[in-house]
């Protein structure tokens, strides 16, 4: 929507007026549900300031699901936790990996050691980012496919002394076999073309099994790492599960009947019923809550008595004042059970929805379609559906406007107006928003590589007084 110079302090409170001018301008202060931002303690003052400032009658459940923290932000604080406990087994390869890659001479010992072993160099040796826990699990997939190498280059220089022992390579091994999940799901959260939040509850309970799974390992170091994850997921995936839980309801192939299935694998069978309960309550929560919100909508549109009984009818005109207080009491009344029958009618909506057969769970299927379809049947889940399944899980896919904007803002072109920023900035992301929604595959390539990934840290070494990224939200 917008990408913004703010001048210094960048504190809560100038960030916050921020953002809720820029909802303000977009006329959007009423309409928005959730705010996807990463886990740090400025995100959580600029969430308690702007719900001050927002009408909580227009939020789902008075505000209570407003602060929505971003998952692959979440799952890099678990992975990264973990990773500290064997930082210096990793260490030895790292130091290993940028030995040999160091000059072109010592990679070509190494490619050629790997041919004398009839091993094939089909990937290079890379080195990884030790903030990204991502790309340390590649450098070590890759290394390990060439630990025979490493063995046999230890006597060819002298000066490489830092090989990794038989447990490091033992110890990665088996790193590596586990965050492959952790990998694909991060890739899975990065994505941009699949926004609705059904498709994440699934992948996180597999995580929570998974991380559960590693307390059993035999291996001392995998045992530590696993209890370090299972705190940190309890920690941060106990606050965000009911909107993720709600859109499994949603979907008609697991509704409530997976998640109860599912949830004893996850938190094994006595915090699984309480888990369960608090969904189901959650779910029926804000079901009638949008049943009230949709009454009342309708008694505002159709008056006070309702459209069928207009005031000014024959009927009533020839009813002597000294009646109407009563008749007009009495048409109260029956539209007040009118009421209350309509929203029990929109409790058993609810009710038709969970007892109707799931479909198969390895349908294809595309959900904002079915709810499309579906709308008439389900009025108010409907309603519902498009609120929910529209909420972003990640900030990934806005945050890389920070990378690609490492072209605009560099250190030799740092001083650009705000505005022009701003124009060239958003420009490029609507245009290649219109044009990926009829592209073809080779345009969408050509897409991905503008977006290219960016070290903005690293990017942003500036003199006093120039622009950077640091000040544009």
């Amino acid at each position: 929507m917008r990408f913004i110079y703010v001048p210094c302090p960048h504190t809560s409170d100038v960030l916050a007026d921020i953002l809720y001018t820029t909802l303000c301008d977009w006329n959007l202060d009423r309409k928005v549900s959730t705010l996807t931002v990463d886990n740090c303690t400025t995100n959580d003052a600029i969430i308690r300031i702007l719900l001050e400032k927002l009408p909580l009658k227009s939020l789902m459940m008075n505000g209570d699901l407003f602060h929505m923290r971003c998952c692959a932000h979440i799952l890099n604080l678990i992975v990264q936790d973990g990773l500290s406990l064997i930082k210096f087994e990793i260490e030895r390869i790292r130091e290993s990996v940028a030995f040999w890659s160091a000059s072109p001479k010592r990679e070509q010992n190494f490619v050629t050691a790997a041919e004398q072993l009839g091993i094939p160099y089909s990937k290079k040796l890379i080195l990884d980012c030790k903030t990204r826990w991502n790309s340390t699990f590649l450098m070590l997939s890759v290394a390990i496919s060439y630990k025979e190498v490493f063995d046999r280059v230890k006597t060819r220089d002298s000066k490489y002394t830092c090989f990794p022992t038989e447990k490091d390579w033992e110890l990665a091994s088996e790193i590596c076999e586990r965050l492959q999940l952790f990998y694909e799901v991060t890739v899975m959260f990065s994505g941009s073309k699949y926004p609705t939040a059904n498709v994440f509850f699934p992948l996180i309970c597999e995580i929570g099994y998974s991380l559960r799974e590693w307390t059993k390992s035999p291996i001392e170091e995998i045992k530590m790492m696993a209890d370090q994850k299972v705190s940190k997921f309890n920690k941060y995936w106990s606050v965000i599960h009911g909107v993720m839980g709600m859109a499994a309801v949603l979907d008609p192939r697991y509704k409530l009947k997976f998640v109860e299935l599912l949830f004893p694998v996850l938190y094994g069978e006595e915090k699984a019923k309480i888990e369960f309960q608090n969904l189901e309550a959650f779910v029926q929560t804000l079901f009638q809550e949008y049943v009230s919100s949709n009454a009342s909508k309708k008694r505002k549109s159709e008056g006070f008595y309702g459209g069928s009984v207009p005031g000014s009818s024959s009927f009533g005109s020839s009813i002597s004042s000294g009646h109407r207080v009563g008749f007009k009491k009495l048409l109260s009344d029956i539209a007040s059970i009118t009421r209350d029958d309509d929203e029990s009618g929109g409790m058993s909506e609810l009710d038709n929805y969970l007892k109707d057969k799931l479909l198969p769970k390895d349908m294809e299927l595309d959900l904002l379609a079915w709810w499309k379809t579906n709308g008439i049947k389900y009025p108010t889940l409907h309603r519902i559906a498009k609120d929910i399944l529209a909420i972003p899980v990640s900030t990934v896919a806005s945050e890389s406007a920070f990378s690609t904007s490492g072209r605009l803002v560099s250190p030799h072109r740092s001083r650009l107006h705000p505005k022009t920023l701003e124009a060239l900035m958003c420009a490029q992301s609507w245009l290649l928003n219109e044009i990926r929604a009829t592209c073809s595959e080779e345009t969408e390539a050509y897409c991905r590589s503008v977006e290219f990934d960016y070290d903005v840290e690293e990017e942003n070494t500036k003199e006093s007084g120039t622009t950077s990224l640091d000040d544009f939200v």
